[in-house]
């Protein structure tokens, strides 16, 4: 348990330095003052800043969505959606570091999708479904914002919900 609360308050003090000053900006050192931790603490934890970061953006946007009400999916994944487009921590990487995502949109997949794929595939019943659906609202939380004018987020959520109820209906 105690490791759990010194991962958290690393965790928390990574976040507050990507809040400030961007991941490039961030270093081990900042954030081992900011947590009240050496810095071979976190060395023995995590390699680098980014490996770091990592686990804060998985950590984070995990618990954005965790209480999201799943028996209307639809719902839930603009709700998902809002709330992630929305969150302090997303905001500063999409403007400071939008670089850190490319792999989890390119190479791989991250936890957090594991984690919310675990939940699409539960609730839609169908990995492909489930795999569609993550796509279709990833593509709206990160390129939503390139599309307004003369439509808003608003009527663009409204038609995410469109695509998924025809989709998922």
């Amino acid at each position: 348990m105690t490791s759990i609360r010194h991962n958290d308050g690393v965790l928390d003090a990574a976040r507050d330095c990507v809040l400030a000053y961007g991941v490039r900006r961030t270093t081990l050192t900042d954030v081992a003052r900011r947590a009240g931790v050496s810095r071979m603490t976190l060395y023995r934890r995590w390699p680098d800043v980014r490996s770091l970061v990592a686990d804060v953006m998985t950590r984070e946007w995990v618990l954005a969505v965790t209480d999201l009400d799943m028996s209307d999916p639809v719902a839930a994944v603009v709700e998902g959606v809002r709330r992630l487009r929305g969150h302090p921590l997303w905001r500063k990487i999409v403007e400071a570091d939008p670089e850190l995502l490319l792999p989890y949109l390119l190479d791989r997949r991250g936890a957090t999708h594991e984690a919310v794929l675990a939940v699409l595939e539960d609730v839609v019943g169908d990995r492909r479904k489930a795999r569609a659906v993550l796509l279709v609202a990833q593509s709206f939380l990160l390129s939503a914002p390139t599309m307004l004018d003369p439509v808003t987020l608003d009527e663009l959520d409204a038609e995410l919900a469109t695509l998924l109820e025809a989709y998922l209906g």
